[in-house]
This record gives C-alpha cells, structure tokens and sequence, in this order.
C-alpha cells in the first residue's frame, strides 16, 4: 500500500497499479489518474498547475510517462509542461498549441483562484497563472490503441464538454475513466459556447452502452462510480431526447446520481 503525504495533492491506491492523485483543496476537486504497466506509465491530465503533479508521478513510478489528455481544459493541462510525451485528440490539438478557445485568461484566473480551502504553494500566484500551450507529441483519435504493457487503453472520443473530449477505457479492468463526460455531485456542462448538446448526449448513450465495466472514474468530485449509474445514463438519454431538452438554454436536468446543464 502506497503511503504518500503531500500538502497539495491527496493520492489514493485504486489498486497496486492505478492511482488517483487528487486536489480537494481547490472548488474544482480534480482527479488525474496514473495507469502503470509493465513497460511505461501513463497519466491521465495533469490537474490544476497550481502545483507540480509530476513530484507526486516519481514517487510512484520511474517508468517514462505519457500524458493522455481527456480535454483541452485549465483545470486538466495544468501541470503539462512538465511532461515530455503529451498525447491529445486531434480536435484539440490547435486548442492546446493556440489557446482554449472563447475563454479569457481574465476568467481562467478567477477560477482558479477563487474557493481553495488549503494552503497554496509559494510558486502559485493567479495573477500570472497561464494554462500551458505547446505541441502535443502525439494525436489521438476514436478507437486508438495505447498498449503500455500488459495492459491496454482504447481511447473513445467522446465530444460534447468540449469538441475533442476523450474517454479511455482499461480493459484489463474494467476501469472507465470519464473526464467531464460523467461524475456526480454538480452538473456536467455543456452550456458554454464550445460546448454541444447533442454530442454530449451522443456521448453519455456511447458509454453507457459498454460491456464489463467495473468502476466508473470521472475527473471531479466522488472518486469512482459504481457501473449501475450507466442504466440511469441509459434512461437519461431516452427522456432528453423524448422531452426535446438536448438544446442550449434548457437548464439543470436532475437524474438517479448526475445532473447535466445545458
């Protein structure tokens, strides 16, 4: 068992080769995720930047490292240039060398400053935070294959938060991690300019329709998800289609464990 104590990030053993390296001290309660195989490791985003995941990365492994990128997002890039190898789906790609697109860093700055409830490290001043930008060293797309010995990762591209959002699925198992597709606790946004309903919706029916998943992960709040919460996907699906509510302006639609926001 692992025991690792740090002032920022909280880090949870999912099992002997799988770990959550959290940030609950910050609003968002983000979860990035580190998937260790025989040969090399990968790390689901990269958190906040308001400290440096990597520090936590080589505590845990000395594998080399790739970056799987759920979107491109503040709060999932912020510790990317840390990371050589930086994976991300080529609907993004442009997002992560030009910029997130209709966000100002005026608004980025607000957010990532406001409600954090621990002591920030001294390197971490909002007034000049900047969410990385660069080349990603790799481009994903829908069905890709990421085998990291002994253990494979399919990656589905599952748009809607954001035009390139990808989901990725560890066969060995069964874990699902979901980025900003599926959590519980606040709503799932697809409400700002970037963002589509119709896709998103599209998306929630594609992963509820996977077989032999064991634990559902998304990238905040409660830290994994029983698998039954994809029946009440599914049904969700069903009643926002029926009620013609998968449309900009429609509200806060409450289901059994998640809500979505359009």
């Amino acid at each position: 068992m692992i025991n690792i104590k740090d002032s920022w990030f909280t880090v949870e053993e999912i099992n002997e080769e799988t770990f959550a390296i959290s940030e609950y001290g910050h609003w968002e309660q983000v979860h990035s995720f580190l998937l260790i195989g025989k040969d090399k490791a990968v790390l689901i985003d990269t958190g906040l930047g308001i400290d440096n995941i990597e520090r936590i990365c080589n505590q845990l492994t000395s594998l080399p490292i790739t970056v799987l990128t759920t979107h491109v997002h503040w709060d999932h890039i912020g510790s990317h240039g840390q990371f050589e190898n930086i994976y991300v789906h080529k609907e993004e790609a442009d997002w992560l060398v030009n910029g997130i697109k209709k966000l100002s860093i005026e608004q980025i700055r607000k957010d990532v400053s406001r409600d954090i409830t621990i002591p920030t490290p001294k390197t971490f001043n909002p007034e000049t935070y900047k969410p990385f930008q660069g080349q990603p060293t790799g481009i994903l797309e829908d069905s890709d294959i990421i085998d990291i010995g002994n253990r494979k990762l399919t990656i589905l591209h599952t748009p809607g938060h954001s035009p390139g959002h990808i989901s990725i699925l560890d066969h060995n198992n069964g874990y699902l991690f979901t980025g900003d597709l599926l959590y519980d606790k606040t709503p799932i946004y697809a409400f700002f300019p970037t963002t589509n309903p119709v896709d998103l919706v599209d998306s929630l029916e594609k992963i509820a329709n996977l077989p032999n998943i064991t634990k559902i992960f998304g990238s905040h709040n409660t830290l994994g998800l029983d698998p039954s919460i994809l029946i009440e996907v599914k049904q969700a699906v069903t009643t926002l289609r029926e009620e013609d509510l998968v449309k900009f302006g429609t509200g806060i639609h409450h289901f059994n464990g998640f809500s979505v926001q359009f």
